[in-house]
C-alpha cells in the first residue's frame, strides 16, 4: 500500500487548505445570515451569494472539479485527503469546489456511461457549476435499502419511455438550480434482479413530475432540499436512457463506490473539526479549580477519539488505494466497511464534543449541532450500517468456505 501523494497534489492541498483558512471559514457567518435572510422570501432554498463568490474564487485557484480523476487527473487517494478537509466546513466547502453530492455521483455516471449528446446537454454545464441535478433512487414505499424492491417503473412506449412512481430523500430538488434528474427504475420485472433495474435522464421540469415535499432532517432544511417526488405518466426521450436497459444496478455500484470515500472522508474531516473544538472550549472553561482539559476523564476521551477517527482514515484511505489499483468491484467489502467506520467515528467524536460544549453544544452558537444531524444521517443514506455490516460478514465468509486452520490467501 502507499498512500503518498504527488507533488501537485500536495500542492494543490495545500493551496485548499490555505483557501478554507482564509475564505472559507471566514464566509461561515455570512452563509448563516444569508440562509436565515432567504427563509423568509419566495425561494428559500436559494445558493446564498457567498457561496458563489467562493465558488469564483476557488475556481480561479483552479480548486474545481476535484473529485473526477478524468478532469482533475487526481487518484482516489489524492482526492481523498483533499476531501477530509472540505469536511471542516461541510455545509459550504464541497459546493465552492463543485464537489457536492448528489452532483458529484451524477457527473461520474454521466462520465462513465453517458452518452456524447447526454455530456454534452448534461454534464457540461454540470461541471461548469450552472446547474444542480438530483439522484432519485429510494422509494418510500418498498424497502429500499434492498435495491431489487424499487418499484417505479420506466416502461417503453415507441420513442419514449413513460415513468411512473414514487422516490424521497432526492437531495437537491429544491434548490431553484435543480435542472435534471437520474432515476432509477424498473424496465423488465422478468429479468434477473440485478438486471430489472434502468437508470434515466428526467429534465425536472417534465409535465408529470411533482415535488410533492421537501423534508426536513432532524428539523434541519438543507440548502438544496430532499424531496418526495411522484412521477405520473411522466414521458421522455428513449434517449434518454443511460447505457443500456437492465444496466441501472451496476452503474449504481459504480457509482457509489468513489462516492463513499467522498462521504467518509468529509465524515473524518468533520469529526476532526469536533475534537479541536472540543479542546478549545475544555481550555477554556474551569468547573471545580482546573480546566475541563486537565481532567482526566477529558483526556482519555480524547485519545479514544483521536484514535477511533485515526483507524478510520487509513481504512478510507486504503479502500482509495484498492479503488485505484484495482477498481471498485475489488473493493467492494472495503467500500462496506468505510461505510459503517468513518460515519460512526465522527458522530461519536462530534456528540463527545456537544457534551464537552454543555447547552451551547445543542444551541446554534457552535456548528457542532448541525454537524451531528449531518453525521448521522450518513448511517443511513447510501444504504443503512446493517446492510453494510452484512456485506463486508458475507465477504469474511467466502475466504474460508471449508472448515480447517490453513489461512486463505489474500
Amino acid at each position: 500500500m502507499d498512500f503518498r501523494q504527488s507533488q501537485r497534489a500536495e500542492r494543490i492541498r495545500g493551496e485548499l487548505a490555505e483557501f478554507m483558512d482564509s475564505e472559507v471559514f471566514p464566509a461561515e457567518p455570512v452563509y448563516a445570515e444569508q440562509r436565515r435572510a432567504l427563509a423568509n422570501t419566495d425561494s428559500p432554498n436559494s445558493l446564498p451569494r457567498v457561496v458563489e463568490k467562493l465558488k469564483a474564487k476557488a475556481r480561479a485557484r483552479g480548486l474545481w472539479n476535484l473529485f473526477l480523476p478524468a478532469v482533475s487527473g487526481l487518484t482516489n487517494v489524492e482526492y481523498a485527503t483533499l476531501a477530509e478537509l472540505t469536511g471542516w466546513s461541510v455545509e459550504i466547502a464541497p459546493e465552492a469546489l463543485n464537489c457536492s453530492a448528489p452532483d458529484t455521483g451524477n457527473m461520474e455516471v454521466l462520465e462513465m456511461f453517458g452518452r456524447p449528446d447526454q455530456k454534452k446537454r448534461w454534464l457540461e454545464p454540470l461541471l461548469e457549476g450552472r446547474i444542480r441535478s438530483g439522484f432519485a433512487m429510494t422509494e418510500p414505499g418498498v424497502a429500499s435499502s434492498d435495491a431489487n424492491n424499487i418499484a417505479t417503473r420506466i416502461d417503453r412506449d415507441g420513442d419514449e419511455y413513460v415513468i411512473n412512481g414514487r422516490k424521497w430523500w432526492t437531495t437537491g430538488v429544491a434548490d431553484p438550480r435543480c435542472e435534471i434528474l437520474i432515476v432509477m427504475g424498473k424496465t423488465d420485472p422478468g429479468a434477473p434482479p440485478h438486471e430489472q433495474q434502468s437508470m434515466i435522464l428526467v429534465p425536472i421540469s417534465t409535465r408529470g413530475v411533482e415535488v410533492m415535499r421537501i423534508l426536513p432532517v432532524f428539523g434541519y432544511l438543507d440548502q438544496h432540499g430532499h424531496g418526495e417526488l411522484r412521477f405520473d405518466n411522466v414521458r421522455v426521450p428513449r434517449a434518454n436512457l443511460i447505457h443500456e436497459e437492465g444496466s441501472g444496478f451496476a452503474i449504481a455500484q459504480a457509482r457509489l463506490g468513489p462516492g463513499r470515500i467522498h462521504h467518509c472522508m468529509r465524515a473524518v474531516g468533520m469529526g476532526e473539526r469536533a475534537l479541536k473544538l472540543a479542546c478549545d472550549r475544555a481550555r477554556e472553561r474551569v468547573p471545580f479549580g482546573r480546566s475541563i482539559a486537565e481532567h482526566d476523564m477529558f483526556q482519555a476521551e480524547l485519545a479514544e477519539h483521536r484514535m477511533a477517527l485515526d483507524q478510520a482514515r487509513l481504512l478510507v484511505l486504503h479502500t482509495a488505494w484498492l479503488i485505484d489499483e484495482a477498481g471498485a468491484r475489488e473493493a467492494k467489502a472495503q467500500i462496506a466497511a468505510i461505510k459503517v467506520v468513518a460515519p460512526r467515528a465522527a458522530v461519536a467524536a462530534i456528540d463527545w464534543a456537544i457534551q464537552v460544549h454543555g447547552a451551547a453544544g445543542v444551541s446554534a452558537d457552535t456548528p457542532l449541532a448541525e454537524m451531528w444531524a449531518y453525521a448521522r444521517t450518513l448511517r443511513i443514506a447510501d444504504g443503512p450500517d446493517a446492510v453494510h455490516i452484512k456485506s463486508v460478514g458475507l465477504a469474511e465468509l467466502k475466504k474460508y468456505p471449508i472448515a480447517g486452520i490453513r489461512p486463505a490467501r489474500a
